[in-house]
């Protein structure tokens, strides 16, 4: 891992993320967790404060170490207990199998090296009728906002540790062994269009 992801990214990406649009979209991502609940990508931790009262205890995981620093103040500030368990270099990979109610993805499949592969994993974690929450950006449906995404794509991946603009999320989901139940489509208001484009909502393991 380089230094700039290790050290800068993670500052950069807290910067970015803990702003108001964001903010107001995470309580309805996690309105339904329960039970069992894990978080793929948990990064700084900014989802901590938006979980429903009825989530007690919370397992992460999150490959990047840099994300740390900013774990005490979260942890300190939250009534979730929160247990991590240790990433691989395929990020999910570590996870059990069946071990999960609900598991929560949130701005993390736009940088995970095998999108599918990452899925399979989390469809392997979840219990039968487990789902997975997520909120992502990816590829728009416009194409003149989606020639944009490929264009800048490189260095976005460069600045962003490995953060692609031009991912179909609808289509990844659709591709992996998990069933999308809901799957809501937007921008954020007053975005760049080229990372503003959200895909939001449920899918399910059969």
């Amino acid at each position: 891992m380089s230094v700039y992801s290790r050290y800068v990214f993670p500052w950069l990406m807290d910067l970015v993320m803990s702003g108001r649009r964001h903010a107001e979209l995470r309580p309805g991502v996690l309105r339904d967790a329960q039970g069992d609940v894990l978080e793929v990508g948990f990064g700084t931790g900014l989802n901590l404060a938006h979980y429903p009262e009825h989530v007690g205890r919370l397992t992460i995981l999150e490959p990047n170490p840099g994300m740390r620093r900013f774990w005490p103040r979260r942890f300190a500030a939250s009534q979730v207990e929160v247990e991590e368990i240790p990433a691989t270099p395929g990020g999910a990979a570590a996870l059990p199998s069946e071990a999960f109610d609900t598991v929560v993805c949130t701005w993390t499949l736009c940088s995970v090296q095998d999108a599918l592969a990452f899925l399979g994993d989390i469809h392997r974690a979840l219990r039968t009728g487990g789902k997975l929450l997520f909120i992502e950006h990816g590829l728009s449906p416009e194409s003149r906002v989606a020639r944009w995404q490929r264009r800048l794509n490189g260095i976005n991946r460069r600045l962003g540790a490995g953060c692609n603009l031009n991912r179909d999320i609808g289509a990844l989901l659709r591709a992996s062994p998990l069933s999308v139940e809901r799957l809501e489509t937007f921008y954020i208001p007053r975005m760049p269009r080229i990372g503003g484009y959200q895909y939001a909502g449920v899918a399910v393991k059969r």
